[in-house]
């Protein structure tokens, strides 16, 4: 037979210990004063008393009488599970407690099925949540499960259907900013390394590279463009702009990730091409442990997870984020900002029409 589990302390218990009213044992623990004046010695020996009875105040029955329970709930795909897209939560967890909430996540794995999904906003509406945030690894589209409140907010995602607010990198912005980085330092021959997956993120860098092209008075060379995955085995493809005749060869390389650009630097040295001497490359995520330590460290974009977090949780609480205007897809853009490195240098050979001018560097 099984002992009964131990009862828990309650206010008149505490109230019997300290030879004081109920009432007054609510007021010194929860810091109201409704009125009654309760002196500072009192107060402190109801804490020291509640806390040796390990009492604990009954958060439901509060939040009942209050109609306000101080919590977001955060519905994530992958994000508690993946390194590189977790500073999104840990920004959102300290923007909620600075404003005095608190985030309950619940974390439903990549490929959830809608039922889950469902599950996972029914159980948090159940907590009485006061809002909700909707969030992804990363940057796409998506049709939301049913039973979100109307105020919820996307973190790395557009609504399919413009029902909900999101927060998204400016992707298209990115790779405009990256590519001109490449063309302030003296490239016109740029190549862009895509994503063969076809995810938003990869359509908008690459219309950020052509209008950045553009801009420079480029017409980028169909060749120059080549799609592979988004891996380290992706970054090998840049074979095939190495390959070119010597005057339409790429001086340098826009890769859609930092990880393919980490197989592009084993290209390069496979083909005894020095980084950034011989070719130039920037990345796109500024992936962590990664960028930074390659040799020599690459020139990348951030993505701006620790500001969309915090920003996701700003306009959820505030309904509005009067720094920004909402973009096609209903969603606010957050910039990502270039991490200058040691890949980028001016090219050492250089296009000056009608003649092709050779020099060792133009420094």
């Amino acid at each position: 037979m099984t002992s009964a589990a131990p009862r828990q302390p309650t206010l008149k218990d505490v109230a019997r210990r300290a030879g004081v009213s109920v009432t007054t044992v609510h007021i010194a623990l929860t810091e109201r004063r409704d009125g009654v004046r309760v002196p500072e010695h009192t107060r402190e020996r109801v804490r020291r008393i509640a806390e040796e009875l390990g009492y604990r105040p009954n958060i439901l029955a509060r939040n009942l009488k209050t109609r306000r329970t101080s919590t977001i709930g955060f519905v994530s795909d992958q994000i508690t599970t993946t390194p590189f897209a977790v500073a999104m939560l840990g920004a959102a967890q300290d923007e909620a407690a600075r404003r005095g909430y608190l985030l309950l996540v619940v974390n439903v794995g990549a490929q959830a099925p809608s039922s889950v999904q469902r599950q996972a906003v029914d159980l948090l509406l159940q907590q009485r949540v006061e809002g909700m945030i909707y969030a992804c690894m990363y940057h796409q589209v998506v049709t939301p499960p049913p039973g979100l409140p109307p105020s919820t907010v996307l973190l790395n995602a557009a609504d399919a259907d413009e029902v909900y607010r999101g927060i998204v990198p400016d992707d298209r912005q990115g790779g405009h900013d990256a590519v001109k980085h490449l063309a302030e330092a003296g490239h016109r021959r740029i190549a862009f390394l895509d994503d063969e997956g076809g995810v938003v993120a990869a359509r908008l860098r690459h219309r950020g590279y052509v209008e950045a092209l553009d801009e420079v008075g480029v017409d980028p060379d169909p060749r120059w463009h080549v799609a592979a995955a988004a891996n380290v085995r992706g970054g090998l493809e840049i074979d095939r702009f190495l390959d070119l005749p010597p005057e339409s060869r790429p001086t340098a390389i826009f890769c859609f990730n930092d990880r393919q650009a980490m197989g592009a630097y084993r290209v390069a040295r496979r083909r005894g091409l020095t980084i950034p001497d011989d070719l130039s490359i920037v990345g796109f995520d500024d992936q962590e442990y990664l960028a930074s330590e390659l040799d020599p460290p690459l020139t990348t974009m951030r993505l701006p997870h620790e500001e969309m977090g915090r920003r996701a949780v700003r306009l959820l609480l505030d309904e509005a984020d009067p720094g920004e205007q909402d973009a096609d897809d209903h969603a606010v853009r957050v910039h990502c900002p270039l991490v200058r490195r040691e890949s980028v240098a001016p090219p050492a050979v250089i296009m000056q029409s009608p003649l092709i001018m050779q020099s060792t560097s133009i420094k």
